[in-house]
């Protein structure tokens, strides 16, 4: 037992001597991912477009540092808990792309990738297991002149793409993800 531990010890101290990330800032991203940066640590709360006092559709979204920096995690919930879900993003040096996964309180989930060109981030994705017949979704992303974060999408269902959702966030710091 001794003589595991010890090799499992040599294993970790060596790998941490070459790993690239050694030294590396406790709050960093890397490279690929520090667009992002001025979102991780927050929590923002998103408006619907169409969202109405009588039927509110809001959005809480809380953005983390993942894995030592080598991914953003993203968990959101809309309206207190009807739906939510996590995204794990990172940098694919095979592809040369952001890639990222969603995985939903709904029970599907998705696969995609983002590009991204100063303060706007497209993204594309396709989708497993959608009740709807929602196949993939293509988003565009951007952060304003004040902070606020506007996504647009749309949807392939049933081979035609349609409106999806229009939200706009701002930070919120007291807002919390809820998950029922």
């Amino acid at each position: 037992m001794m003589r595991l531990m010890s090799l499992c010890l040599l294993t970790v101290a060596a790998f941490s001597l070459t790993s690239p990330t050694l030294g590396a800032e406790p709050n960093s991203l890397v490279e690929q991912l520090k667009f992002l940066e001025p979102m991780v640590g927050k929590t923002y709360r998103g408006e619907f477009a169409g969202s109405t006092p009588e039927k509110p559709i809001v959005d809480i979204s809380r953005w983390e540092r993942a894995i030592n920096g080598q991914a953003v995690r993203i968990l959101h919930s809309i309206n207190n808990g009807e739906y939510g879900g996590e995204t794990i993003m990172m940098w694919d040096a095979e592809r040369k792309k952001i890639a990222y996964w969603y995985f939903t309180t709904a029970g599907f989930h998705t696969e995609g990738t983002m590009e991204v060109e100063g303060s706007r981030w497209t993204s594309t994705e396709k989708v497993t297991g959608s009740k709807n017949g929602i196949t993939e979704v293509r988003a565009t992303s951007e952060v304003s002149g004040d902070g606020k974060l506007v996504v647009r999408s749309q949807y392939l269902q049933k081979d035609t793409w349609i409106k999806g959702h229009e939200v706009t966030y701002s930070l919120s710091p007291d807002s919390k993800v809820v998950f029922k």
